[in-house]
């Protein structure tokens, strides 16, 4: 992958509001849920009930695939991400404190749906491994395929 792919990719997570995220059932079956969410460069993060069932298909099995969807008037505009990876719940206080003021940023609006004394949310972490860029602009359904791996971050077939 390189820089302006990169860019590209954390741009659509920053301008995207709502992501549709798959989960794996204990039945094997896809459960897609749709949340909110907040990044950081290829980060992506969200909140949820510690005993949702996505929180629970997570902690058994951690692989996910998610799309994010900006909004347009015409197909000529369409762009978005779909993306495959890991989902962690995050434990480390400073990083979970980071997170919550990066959903402030995003989201102004949740600090009235924060209550003093509740439980807080499972915040979890989506680390992508591959990655499809979708963006109409460039022609009708053209999407651009890329795979990220410990070693580094290649196109996809590379």
């Amino acid at each position: 992958m390189n820089d302006a792919q990169k860019t590209e990719i954390a741009t659509l997570l920053r301008e995207g509001k709502d992501l549709t995220l798959a989960t794996v059932r204990p039945d094997g079956f896809p459960q897609a849920t749709t949340v909110s969410y907040a990044s950081d460069g290829l980060a992506i993060y969200f909140g949820c009930d510690p005993k949702s069932p996505k929180a629970r298909n997570i902690a058994a099995d951690d692989r996910v695939s998610l799309t994010v969807n900006l909004p347009y008037d015409d197909w000529a505009q369409i762009r978005g991400l779909s993306l495959a990876g890991h989902a962690q719940r995050v434990t480390d206080p400073a990083e979970i404190d980071r997170v919550g003021r990066l959903f402030l940023e995003k989201f102004p609006e949740i600090a009235r749906f924060m209550t003093p004394g509740a439980e807080p949310p499972a915040i979890v972490r989506v680390t992508p491994q591959l990655v499809s860029i979708l963006d109409y602009r460039k022609g009708f359904g053209h999407t651009t395929l890329l795979r990220l791996d410990e070693a580094g971050v290649q196109a996809a077939g590379a």
